[in-house]
């Protein structure tokens, strides 16, 4: 992801976000965290402007992280449970021991994350034995549509750095975790990703 591109957009995230949350995508973010172990000390990538805080149980535990500075400094400004701890790091280079968390969530994330092979091992490395991930992404889907996203994709990477062709549930059972569950949500464009280490 470019940092800069990020705290260049970080003033209009919000707004452009909030059609597709009033259409679906905050039903989807609930159902994300829904799928979290409770009481689990719980790694968020990628917080963003914190657009996730409102649907955090009210005694999580655990931390955001963002690697932009400017959104970041809009996530500190949300409201969030009292245990959850924001800190500016990116995805490839998580800053805490092995086997720290009890589980991990993202969303949005892995379109955006310069290297999902280097993130998915620093997340295999900061989880406990038997933690669980669980992922809320947008993804290359099947069918011509596919085809779509895939020239569509040679002008948001520039733009953004938003690769809209990833395949991710592939790219997470090619990275070891075990037990992954797809389920696919509009049109395959999204999906949730459930698996464990």
């Amino acid at each position: 992801m470019c940092r800069a591109t990020y705290d260049r957009i970080a003033p209009h995230y919000d707004t452009g976000m909030r059609w597709f949350d009033r259409w679906f995508l905050a039903e989807l973010r609930r159902k994300a965290l829904d799928k979290l172990p409770p009481n689990a000390l719980t790694l968020e990538l990628g917080a963003g402007t914190g657009l996730n805080f409102r649907y955090y149980r009210s005694q999580a535990r655990g931390v955001a992280t963002e690697p932009s500075r400017e959104m970041i400094r809009l996530a500190a400004a949300k409201r969030r449970p009292q245990e959850v701890g924001l800190i500016q790091s990116c995805a490839e280079e998580i800053p805490f021991a092995d086997a720290t968390f009890d589980a991990a969530f993202a969303t949005l994330v892995f379109c955006s994350v310069v290297s999902p092979q280097r993130t998915l091992a620093e997340l295999k490395r900061v989880l406990k034995p038997g933690g669980v991930v669980v992922l809320l992404e947008h993804v290359r889907p099947p069918s011509v549509l596919g085809h779509v996203f895939d020239l569509l994709n040679v002008v948001t990477v520039p733009l953004f750095g938003d690769h809209l062709n990833r395949r991710t549930a592939a790219a997470v059972r090619e990275a070891g975790f075990q037990s992954t569950t797809v389920e696919r949500r509009v049109a395959g464009i999204i999906n949730f990703i459930t698996c464990v280490r």
